[in-house]
């Protein structure tokens, strides 16, 4: 090739690459915050607060409600996971040797996966970070949904026209595809298809062009970024994956450093922030980015009036204030324009409960036409639509709808359950029924369902919550209860004109609920139920835990299952540090393993665990197991000396600890009378999950000189953890006449 042709074609790579760097940066440079675009938005440099992100250990599902992850997740500390800077997340950590193709990152939703997504490109537009890369594609699922059979390159220059002029599939182009929402993909990503390509011309179905991206068939040297909400994390088989990271949102001091950023006013701010550390539930939900800034939106109004009312204390609350500032309400003098927000807010509520028992959280024209809101007009009305249902319009052709957050849409969904009934006094769990039957959703018929009381619907709804094996249901129910309270009545006459209205007694509710809680749920449920109650305002059989827990008579006391379960919510909801100390509630009338059952939940989500001198037989190795085996296990140390748990203790155990799940760095089993046996059921443990614990107490045991082998062959291995066996032969110590004699330890 002639020089000057040479020149003229590096000129227009040059051209096109630095034109593809400057069209991402001016994408996204801004942060519409929570809103579509309104005129007002902000730098995402000025305002963006780094997120907690860790990396974690698969990306395995988690069907539980979103908000109860985070509660987990609240309880962690800190130093005990790996953090991950956003723009590191190809990077290997120290110690890590093998190279990063694809990175996993799962988060509930509103966590700040795309947040993080954005700030990754930005960093990398402005020259920032990851210069080793050429060329990074956002490709979000959302938008992918919508298109049609392509090839790989007539893919990307529908989303990046200046591509067509450079050659992709060339080794001169280090790549980036970020695949953003996996959990809002409508494709049939089936990895076990027998369609492979190779070729970025080769035509095929998104679906298929995406899978042979993600195994390595296409642009095998590609990078690869997927985030996803947990539930749907397995979706891309493990082997594909070689790094799973979890955005964790928000932790303690960088909840304050965005509020602080938020709101100019620093007093307010510290204001602000002093009232969501006195509710436990808000609190926590500080944790999620996007609640940050719902309370940001809320209590910065209410706490700057002159009369600002009722300070929200709970999610109810928060939740129906913003939907009224977000409507301008209080403000609004043309009725005309009052009854169209009043309009669209049962709109919005009807499609926010439909596509809830669907699952579903992005929504296209379709969906919006089934609940007669014009899509034409969706974006324009008094605000509403842009603060609380984002319209986007992808780089292909078709419009995507989401509510901002899960929880809006809960709430909306809870919304029209309420005013359906106080209105026709009707029972939509009837219409969920049908729904989930015909897998098709009917606009609501007058004769479809059987008029109920108000109190008759949340026990339904109780039931309905109840049934579901994910909790899926969980905050629409804390929502439906929540609107029952007279004072969020009253703020709902703010919003709409016709509320309905309905004799309601509250302790009905109060009372069915305690009555399932009585039932012996599982703990999942039973934590629910309380946050119920306290949406109800009431915690009658919270405080008669805490008295006794103040006391220090709860060892002593028999307690109900009622009283057990709120135990376990007291426990559960406690801002101090969840180290478990079993005597703490063995007394006369509760044996250790009963309270070991009874509170299971809490050593699962505890730090520490300390069961010593507990009177624990190997009976009770089995729940512990369970316990290490949960997908949520934050249990590090484990102390168990000193009970009678034998070999088929240690057996049990040792079912737990070989789960990937289990991260338990520390087990203490002095005087368990465990013999070489066991040792080996240990060993076997630590060959099946060899890289946590660290630490082997088995002091004053039996192990033998082959038991004692079998374990310290581990210490110092490359491929093992473990660098501290402690040890003394029973048998030893008997013979022994000084009191001098000291352990034999191995130290690495």
């Amino acid at each position: 090739m002639p020089r000057s042709s040479s020149s003229a074609a590096a000129i227009r790579k040059a051209y096109s690459l630095n034109t593809f760097r400057s069209n991402l940066r001016r994408k996204f440079q801004c942060l519409n915050e929570g809103t579509a675009a309104q005129g007002n938005t902000t730098l995402l440099n000025e305002i963006y607060t780094e997120l907690y992100i860790t990396e974690s250990e698969s990306g395995e599902i988690n069907n539980e409600h979103e908000v109860r992850q985070i509660e987990t997740q609240s309880r962690r500390a800190a130093t005990e996971d790996t953090p991950i800077k956003c723009n590191d997340i190809f990077r290997p950590l120290p110690g890590q040797d093998k190279p990063i193709r694809t990175v996993l990152t799962k988060g509930v939703a509103g966590i700040g996966k795309t947040v993080s997504v954005q700030k990754f490109i930005l960093d990398w537009a402005e020259g920032k970070e990851n210069q080793d890369v050429q060329l990074i594609f956002p490709l979000p699922f959302r938008e992918l949904n919508l298109m049609k059979d392509k090839t790989l390159s007539g893919l990307l220059h529908v989303f990046f026209p200046e591509t067509k002029e450079m050659e992709i599939s060339s080794d001169e182009y280090k790549v980036l595809f970020i695949f953003d929402g996996l959990d809002e993909c409508r494709l049939s990503l089936n990895f076990k298809s027998d369609v492979k390509l190779c070729n970025i011309s080769e035509s095929a179905s998104v679906d298929e062009l995406l899978m042979n991206l993600i195994v390595g068939n296409l642009l095998p040297s590609a990078l690869i970024w997927i985030t996803s909400r947990p539930a749907a994390a397995d979706l891309v088989p493990s082997e594909c994956v070689h790094r799973v990271t979890e955005v964790r949102g928000f932790n303690e001091p960088q909840k304050e450093e965005y509020f602080k950023k938020r709101i100019s006013d620093q007093s307010l701010a510290n204001t602000i922030i002093t009232h969501l550390k006195s509710s436990r539930s808000l609190h926590i939900m500080c944790h999620i980015p996007v609640f940050c800034w719902i309370s940001a939106t809320v209590l910065e109004k209410m706490l700057s009036e002159a009369e600002r009312g009722e300070i929200p204390k709970t999610l109810t609350q928060m939740y129906t204030h913003f939907l009224i500032i977000q409507t301008n309400i209080k403000h609004e003098k043309d009725y005309e324009k009052k009854v169209k927000d009043e309009d669209m807010i049962l709109k919005l509520g009807k499609l926010a409960y439909q596509q809830l028992v669907k699952g579903n959280l992005i929504f296209y024209e379709e969906d919006l036409r089934e609940c007669g809101i014009d899509v034409t007009e969706a974006s324009v009305y008094s605000g509403l639509c842009t603060q609380i249902f984002r319209e986007e319009l992808g780089l292909y052709q078709g419009k995507v709808f989401c509510f901002v957050h899960l929880s809006l849409q809960e709430h909306l969904a809870a919304l029209y359950a309420h005013i359906y009934c106080t209105n026709d006094n009707r029972n939509m769990f009837e219409q969920i029924k049908q729904s989930l039957l015909s897998r098709i959703l009917y606009m609501f018929q007058n004769n479809s369902s059987k008029h109920v009381s108000l109190s008759e619907l949340h026990q339904i709804a109780v039931d309905e919550a109840l049934q579901s094996k994910n909790g899926h249901l969980d905050l629409f129910l804390r929502f439906l209860l929540g609107l029952s309270l007279e004072s969020n009545q009253t703020l709902l006459r703010e919003l709409l004109t016709q509320t309905g209205s309905c004799s309601y007694n509250k302790e009905e509710a109060v009372q069915y609920i305690k009555q399932k809680i009585r039932e012996n749920l599982s703990p999942e449920r039973s934590i629910n139920l309380f946050h119920c109650l306290n949406e109800l305002g009431d915690d009658s059989l919270m405080q008669e835990i805490q008295h006794y827990l103040r006391s220090g008579e709860i060892g002593e006391t028999k307690l109900s299952s009622s009283q057990w379960s709120a135990l376990v919510y007291v426990l559960l909801t406690s801002e101090q540090k969840m180290d478990f100390d079993l005597k703490q509630f063995i007394g006369a009338q509760n044996t250790a393993d009963e309270v070991l059952q009874k509170l299971l939940p809490v050593v699962k989500e505890s730090r520490s665990a300390q069961l010593q001198f507990c009177n624990l037989i190997a009976h009770s190795c089995e729940r512990l197991s369970s316990a290490l085996q949960s997908s949520n296990s934050v249990l590090r140390e484990l102390d168990l000396s000193n009970n009678d748990l034998r070999d088929s203790g240690v057996k049990l155990l040792s079912d737990g600890l070989k789960s990937p799940n289990c991260q338990l760095q520390i087990l203490r089993l002095s005087g368990c009378m465990v013999t070489e046996e066991g040792c080996r059921y240990l060993s076997s443990a630590l060959s099946s999950n060899p890289s946590h614990l660290r630490e082997l107490d088995l002091s004053y045991n039996h192990p033998g000189d082959s038991g004692v082998k079998l374990l310290s062959d581990k210490l110092n291995h490359p491929n093992f953890r473990l660098d501290k066996l402690k040890y003394v032969k029973l048998e030893e110590f008997c013979n022994k006449l000084s009191f001098s004699y000291s352990a034999e330890t191995f130290n690495a």
